[in-house]
């Protein structure tokens, strides 16, 4: 398998069911625990591992958001738990989501160590890469089902990480890059809804579309045939399993 034929064949789909977990009610349940809503949670738990830093650093990592939402989201959301942990409860969220959705689907293990080996590679140079970073550098479960939907999130912010570089690459701002790709969320991410687009906004969306593909595949490149392959069987296999 061609490595960028890989790559749009999995990211895809991973980009879908990393975030699956965000709203999952046991998700949900454990943030009410904590005190936190879903959105703080999402807010925190995703920019958490970035650690206490100001809203203006989580929005750089985020894009896509109105900067005010973030700043309302993220500084309310720490007074009630220190981003930190506000990550890693994250992520315990996703470890309990992987093995409560994918307990028992096969070829898991050959799948994490095909997704250990890309997150590893995307960190030899995380340059602009923030979001990516911080998540990938977080200890991550020892149990497959767990584990591997914790590296399906890894990688949603791996190539999520470099999509945003190529947005701002191709010229065109996260919020317009919002309106191209999800119409009907404008007013959830804080924007409000008088801005067109145009089609040389659509323009530019492809063109970083096409430069994230190049800017992902040689770190999935370091993949031979028998691992992209694993790779490419654990994401359906997990897809299969979510109904994705």
């Amino acid at each position: 398998m061609e490595t960028r034929d890989l790559v749009q064949q999995v990211c895809p789909p991973i980009a879908s069911m990393g975030s699956m977990f965000y709203f999952d009610p046991g998700t949900l349940e454990r943030g009410k625990e904590a005190g936190l809503d879903g959105f703080r949670l999402y807010m925190l738990g995703r920019g958490g591992v970035l650690g206490d830093v100001e809203a203006a650093v989580v929005h750089s990592a985020f894009g896509y958001f109105n900067p005010g939402l973030v700043a309302k989201i993220w500084n309310s959301a720490r007074e009630t738990m220190a981003p930190r942990d506000g990550g890693r409860l994250y992520m315990e969220c996703a470890a309990t989501f992987g093995s409560s959705k994918l307990d028992g689907v096969e070829g898991l293990d050959a799948f994490n160590a095909a997704a250990d080996k890309v997150i590893d590679a995307g960190l030899v140079d995380s340059s602009a890469q923030a979001l990516f970073a911080a998540i990938a550098s977080e200890p991550r479960n020892d149990d497959p089902a767990a584990r591997a939907f914790q590296n399906v999130a890894v990688l949603r912010e791996l190539r999520g990480s470099l999509h945003l570089v190529a947005i701002v690459a191709s010229g065109l701002s996260t919020e317009m890059a919002h309106r191209v790709r999800r119409p009907d969320d404008v007013e959830m991410f804080g924007w409000s809804d008088d801005a067109q687009v145009t089609d040389e906004h659509r323009v530019q969306w492809e063109a970083a579309e096409a430069l994230t593909d190049n800017l992902v595949a040689p770190i999935y490149g370091v993949l031979d045939d028998a691992e992209a392959q694993a790779l490419a069987d654990g994401v359906a296999a997990i897809a299969a399993a979510l109904g994705a």
